[in-house]
């Protein structure tokens, strides 16, 4: 056949198909052209050579980026199955050249904006050829419908079956461009033109014996006969950006996804094990499933696969199908090896179908400085970056630890985002950090953009941080920021951080803000002592701060502010508290004139119920209130002339759930006495208007907690204050007075618990 073909041997493909992937093959083994042209950027024709490399392992893609603007980028994906990775390993065997011909980067890269409002104009009209071609066959899925007609024809076997499928292909994509035309893709007629092309510039450097691998939607219109002075005209004028191109590694999730050529498929996971598989696809397929399950400690055993390959054959043949496809096995693995959940065959859809492979690419590929940095770190500090979501425990005493959480956090910084910092299930103390990684491919393009900024990441990370503190609209920005150049050790970038934050302190008259910025400050010297960095200066600075803020938070708490208003101060009532406790009392005073604040905040009648009430109860933990004052006080706030609405925002700032005042209240039977008696008194119309809010504060209560309160009230105040004297007994486990009898019962127990190690008593 390949005698009597005229012109080049144009093969349609479906871009990361394994048939498509074995037909290429076969076919190029047939008609052995002196040249391949590929769909793809030109400016990749250089890194070509690259793909022989044994360090090369797809998937991986060729990325393209704007010179001046690494953010503007697009990846062309290639995995083993895909039949452009199978036709540049081809011709490189076969030892003739190979190159790209699609429209450049250059253009692409440039005209990305007008491309973008090109789809949105046609959303809604952008024809899928596949799926419109199953729709004729008779199919609703075009994922299956690809299945019978090449991934389970043997398309693969011999060159001239394989020809043969390329050319009804073709056929149909004909018929499809001459219904729809463009079918919405109005770029594709520039590309094409761009194609057409480099087909003249290979036809007069080959002849007709090159072959051209292109998805198979452009076939039709690379065979239609167009003039030079035609294609030039789409070409003219065509925006241009200088581009810098190399190969990054990639994912079988992100092949999930479109991207690239704009074609994303579900199952990479699935193609992967066709292309792959010699023979017997549906057993090795199987089998697979099998010992992933085994792994996650379910009892599969080869019975299992037996009884799961039959189903799936009978589900096949039942409906007509060559072959069990993607669908019949999965349901097979429900049916049989999952007992019919759909939770471990979550798992195999996750794990296998779509699947976690990452490519490598090799060290000779280029790479912007401060992505050969990034690799010298990742392998001397042995943190390989996976596609795989890992959690790592750190533990910051180590060296190598507190250098791998540096180094995740300079890249936090510049805004690759490896790793996210999580809740740590071990530990919470500042010795210990977890981190959840994932690499995803995109952070190749996040590297590129960051190399602005340095060419290794602790130069990147400092000129980063330096300009962010610059251009900081807001004291809660600079704050922030100083507490990540401590976590992430940027010693260097810390002066011009504090220059910053001390001249938006000095200009900030907004107590909230300023409320809002120091617990970052306590929280940076926390973590600067723990990390061993110097954060003296931040001190001086976080000190000159909570003293502006003892004086501008009462006259700021003053009647007027609404409930949203008084909710938010509330809360920042409660940062700068613990801010406090965070900060080193150097002989300033700063815990006796910030307990000073607090009184007067408890005691002014004029500030919202909310944070009088949350002032007293944080005096009440630190024992800087004394139980008759809180009564007193709590007396005041739910005396008869109070407004409801007020009293019950002094009970949710005293006693709101999270702030364990539903024990407080357990072990004070007379503040509980107080509530009970305010609460009964509350008008019906008013006590509607106070509920939401009463059930918000009751309601975070533990379950404990509750059934005690409500045997408490149950019992009634009277009964409370005078149970020695009250006719009933009271409840297991309360009364007035010592009971001795009680107590001596567990006089043993306590010495036990209290024993020093050599067994004799501590006191």
């Amino acid at each position: 056949m390949s005698t009597a073909r005229k012109g080049p041997l144009l093969l349609g493909v479906r871009h990361h198909g394994p048939g498509s992937a074995r037909a290429v093959r076969s076919a190029l083994d047939a008609a052995r052209p002196a040249a391949v042209l590929i769909e793809g950027p030109p400016e990749g024709d250089a890194l070509l050579e690259l793909a022989a490399d044994p360090g090369m392992r797809p998937p991986v893609a060729l990325l393209a980026h704007a010179a001046d603007d690494p953010g503007r980028a697009a990846f062309w994906p290639l995995a083993d199955f895909s039949p452009e990775w199978v036709a540049i390993r081809w011709a490189q065997e076969a030892g003739v050249p190979v190159r790209f011909m699609d429209l450049p980067a250059a253009h692409s890269l440039a005209a990305a904006g007008e491309a973008d409002a090109d789809r949105a104009e046609t959303d809604g009209v952008r024809l899928d050829p596949l799926a419109v071609l199953a729709e004729t066959a008779g199919y609703d899925d075009p994922e299956r419908w690809w299945e019978d007609v090449v991934e389970h024809r043997g398309t693969g076997g011999a060159g001239e079956e394989a020809l043969g499928a390329f050319e009804a292909l073709g056929e149909a994509m004909a018929a499809l461009r001459e219904a729809y035309g463009d079918g919405g893709h109005r770029r594709d007629l520039v590309r094409e033109a761009y194609m057409r092309q480099r087909m003249r510039a290979a036809r007069r450097e080959f002849g007709d014996g090159y072959a051209v691998v292109c998805g198979a939607w452009h076939v039709p219109a690379l065979r239609a006969k167009t003039t030079v002075a035609a294609d030039r005209a789409l070409l003219t004028g065509l925006a241009k950006v200088k581009v810098e191109t190399t190969w990054v590694p990639w994912t079988h999730r992100r092949l999930a996804r479109a991207g690239g050529y704009g074609a994303g498929i579900t199952s990479p996971g699935w193609y992967a094990h066709l292309f792959s598989a010699p023979d017997r696809p549906v057993e090795r397929w199987l089998t697979k499933v099998a010992g992933l399950l085994r792994e996650e400690d379910r009892q599969v055993s080869s019975a299992h696969v037996i009884e799961a390959v039959r189903l799936a054959e009978t589900l096949a043949a039942m409906r007509g199908r060559p072959l069990p496809g993607l669908t019949e096995t999965l349901e097979a693995v429900r049916a049989v090896m999952c007992d019919g959940s759909d939770v471990p065959l979550a798992l195999v859809e996750d794990r296998l179908v779509v699947g976690d492979v990452l490519g490598e690419v090799p060290d000779a590929a280029p790479v912007v400085p401060l992505q050969r940095d990034l690799t010298r770190l990742q392998k001397s500090l042995r943190l390989k970056a996976e596609a795989q979501e890992r959690e790592l425990e750190l533990d910051l005493r180590k060296d190598t630890d507190a250098a791998k959480s540096l180094l995740l956090h300079r890249l936090r910084l510049l805004g690759i985002g490896w790793g996210t910092p999580t809740a740590s299930r071990g530990s919470t103390g500042t010795f210990r950090e977890t981190w959840r990684l994932r690499w995803e491919p995109e952070l190749s393009v996040r590297v590129a953009e960051a190399g602005i900024w340095g060419t290794t990441v602790l130069a990147a990370a400092t000129a980063k941080a330096e300009a962010d503190a610059a251009g900081a609209g807001e004291l809660g920005e600079v704050t922030a920021l100083a507490e990540r150049c401590l976590l992430a050790g940027l010693s260097e970038a810390l002066p011009a951080v504090l220059r910053a934050l001390a001249d938006r302190a000095a200009l900030d008259t907004d107590v909230a803000k300023l409320a809002k910025a120091l617990p970052a400050l306590a929280r940076s010297l926390r973590y600067g002592d723990v990390r061993g960095t110097d954060a003296t200066a931040l001190g001086t600075v976080a000190a000159g701060l909570a003293e502006r803020i003892c004086v501008a938070l009462p006259p700021a708490c003053a009647a007027g502010l609404d409930a949203d208003a008084a909710a938010e101060l509330r809360g920042h009532v409660d940062g700068v508290h613990t801010a406090v406790g965070l900060l080193a009392d150097t002989g300033d005073g700063l815990r006796v004139r910030w307990s000073a604040v607090l009184r007067t905040l408890a005691a002014r009648d004029t500030v919202p119920g909310v944070i009088r009430g949350r002032a007293a109860r944080l005096l009440l933990d630190d024992g800087r209130l004394e139980a008759e004052e809180t009564a007193r006080l709590m007396g005041l706030a739910l005396s008869p002339a109070a407004p409801p609405a007020d009293a019950a925002g002094w009970i949710e700032g005293f006693a709101g759930g999270s702030s364990g005042g539903g024990t407080l209240l357990v072990h004070d039977e007379r503040l509980l006495g107080l509530i009970d008696s305010w609460l009964t008194g509350v008008p019906e119309r008013a006590f509607t208007d106070v509920l939401p809010l009463l059930r918000r504060t009751f309601g975070a209560y533990e379950p404990g907690v509750k059934r005690t309160l409500g045997e408490l009230v149950r019992r009634g105040p009277a009964a409370a204050a005078g149970a020695a004297r009250a006719t009933d007994r009271a409840p297991e486990g309360f009364a007035p007075d010592l009971d001795p009898e009680r107590a001596d019962a567990v006089t043993e127990l306590v010495r036990m618990l209290l024993a020093s190690p050599d067994g004799v008593a501590a006191a």
